[in-house]
């Protein structure tokens, strides 16, 4: 588990279910995530993410309600650990985004072994929100290039 000021990052559990398959479905979160995951899919997803090894649930402490989800993935580009994130739209902006990717970020460069000690997130070159948040997280853009026929931006943070 992390732990962060006002959020928790722990193992996605069996009750986050709704959450996660929200977090798959959801038009405006998947807006640059290729759209919205069938839902024979999302069952699948529904049983494997539940404990995932790097997958966490970003909850809230206040109230204990699950907001999004991070996923730490070692070796996930080319022997580089990728962070990526979600989180439904009624908790965007209030930086609860800044202060789980910092977490997870963190928590990856220290504990993660990986072939490439690096830490590296992809979004979308046209997602300017995550590209604002990766670089007020202090990441610097590395590479462009196409992938799922959409031009994607990779940052790398500096560690």
């Amino acid at each position: 588990m992390l732990d962060t000021r006002r959020l928790l990052l722990r193992p996605v559990e069996s009750a986050d279910a709704g959450v996660m398959a929200r977090l798959w479905t959801d038009p405006e979160v998947r807006r640059y995530l290729g759209g919205p995951v069938a839902d024979d899919v999302v069952k699948v997803r529904e049983v494997r993410c539940v404990g995932a090894p790097g997958l966490f649930a970003v909850v809230r402490r206040q109230d204990d309600v699950v907001v999004g989800s991070v996923w730490v993935e070692p070796g996930a580009r080319e022997g580089r650990t990728e962070v990526s994130y979600q989180l439904v739209p009624e908790c965007w902006g209030f930086g609860y985004a800044r202060e789980a990717v910092a977490a997870a970020v963190d928590w990856a460069a220290d504990e993660v072994p990986a072939e490439v000690p690096e830490v590296v997130a992809v979004t979308q070159a046209a997602n300017e929100s995550s590209r604002r948040l990766l670089e007020v997280l202090g990441a610097t853009l590395v590479d462009s290039f196409v992938e799922w026929n959409v031009p994607q931006v990779m940052y790398r943070f500096d560690q």
